[in-house]
């Protein structure tokens, strides 16, 4: 009687710490009591025999309560890490004893996602695991699930969902040379020649001295040869200008409508939301716009970020490491939204005056090449950046599959001669700064 009591008391006082019975715990002590009560009054000793070990192994196995539930706490991490990053967590598992097992939930090293159950001894510990980010976007890397069992599997505490530990993977930045912008006439600093004279490196012309001219812009070699044409030791002084150096603006203007992979069979599995392709027209694009804020951000250019599907999540254009990362935030979070919007926006109000931009689409519907040829005749430049994966491959489960790929590359193509017949030029991910070159190069 007294360990039946005891029993009923440790029950209760694991009730009280979060625990509860298991179908074991219902099984030896209803089944050890029914074969017990059933031997002695059917004079059955054999019932007696199987039902007495059980019915007191269930009660010394619950003599000792466990004590508090399982806490498991992970190591904080950065909010924010770069693609290509590593780490090492420490997870600690605390207990109050009475806990043969404990199962979490860790992610395995170099795998994507919070991993399977991992099924450990009932002691305290410390486990560490290795998270590596190989590809940016936003997710769960960390989630301990955890479930603890008491001794002979009798009580357990659990399941309990873990505190999820989402982090943001930034776009890497792949340095590609940064060509020359058509700078803005009211910048007075940057890298770019701006055709009024100033302070810049660049020489502009060789022109008569006018009072406010420094001294120290005199050209004495020019001065002395002007003096003897006329037969004069010293002629009237000459100055020799230079072109003001400029910042530019620079726009991008995301198409996250769609993101397809060479894979045509997959395209209609996308959904709004969803994963990222990785090696599809958005993962391009993304990475293309880091690079190139990048290299402009470095040379003192102003750049901004426009999405053509969701606008309100557009960046204005600024400048320093700040902005750099602040659009490299923006892009996750564009890609979070990608899919939603059936037009794109792109409104003369988005784009500052003077400003390049530089539209990044695959150009699978006729509203996008709309939308760029009505922004170029507002600004000063504007590129297409096709993202289309080069080398796209038929459905092979489908007989028409061959038909649909000739077809979908062929209003491609239209839709790309639109923009190149109304002066757009179209040019691939790689390309843009060499266009930007050219037409540079042809301004002057």
């Amino acid at each position: 009687m007294n360990r039946v009591l005891a029993w009923a008391t440790a029950r209760r006082a694991a009730g009280r710490a979060g625990w509860r019975g298991t179908d074991a715990l219902l099984r030896g002590a209803f089944g050890g009591l029914g074969l017990v009560g059933a031997g002695v009054a059917l004079h059955r000793v054999d019932l007696v025999v199987i039902g007495l070990p059980l019915l007191v192994s269930t009660v010394l196995a619950l003599s000792v309560p466990p004590g508090r539930p399982v806490r498991v706490t992970a190591q904080k991490l950065p909010r924010s890490v770069e693609a290509g990053d590593s780490a090492r967590v420490a997870i600690t598992v605390d207990h109050g004893g009475g806990v043969e097992f404990t199962a979490v939930r860790l992610p395995l090293p170099g795998r994507p996602g919070v991993g399977p159950v991992h099924l450990l001894p009932g002691a305290d510990r410390e486990l560490r695991t290795h998270l590596r980010w190989n590809t940016w976007g936003e997710g769960v890397d960390l989630r301990p699930d955890h479930l603890a069992g008491g001794r002979d599997g009798l009580l357990v505490s659990g399941p309990v969902v873990g505190v999820e530990s989402r982090r943001t993977v930034l776009p890497p930045l792949a340095p590609p040379p940064a060509g020359p912008l058509p700078a803005r006439l009211t910048g007075v600093v940057g890298a770019h020649r701006s055709p009024r004279p100033g302070d810049g490196a660049e020489p502009r012309a060789v022109r008569p001295f006018r009072p406010g001219d420094r001294v120290r812009r005199i050209d004495w070699r020019v001065s002395l040869r002007a003096g003897a044409a006329t037969g004069e030791a010293l002629g009237s002084p000459h100055v020799r200008e230079r072109h003001a150096e400029a910042n530019a603006d620079l726009v991008f203007a995301l198409d996250s409508r769609a993101d397809v992979g060479p894979d045509l069979g997959s395209w209609s599995t996308a959904e709004p939301g969803g994963p990222v392709r990785r090696g599809g027209s958005l993962d391009t694009a993304v990475r293309a716009i880091a690079a190139l804020a990048a290299a402009h951000l470095r040379q003192g250019d102003r750049v901004g970020l426009v999405d053509l599907g969701r606008p309100q999540l557009g960046v204005p254009p600024g400048v320093g490491r700040r902005q750099l990362l602040r659009l490299r935030h923006q892009l996750v979070a564009c890609t979070r939204s990608a899919g939603w919007s059936p037009r794109p926006v792109l409104r003369p109000g988005q784009v500052p005056a003077g400003a390049a931009v530089v539209v990044l689409s695959p150009f699978l519907d006729d509203a996008v090449v709309d939308a760029a040829i009505r922004a170029a005749g507002h600004t000063r430049l504007l590129l297409a950046v096709d993202v289309l994966p080069a080398e796209l491959v038929a459905d092979p489960e489908t007989p028409w599959g061959g038909a649909v790929r000739r077809v979908l590359l062929a209003e491609h193509r239209v839709r790309l001669a639109a923009l190149r017949a109304h002066g757009v030029a179209v040019v691939p991910p790689e390309g843009v700064a060499a266009a930007l070159a050219r037409h540079r190069r042809g301004r002057r």
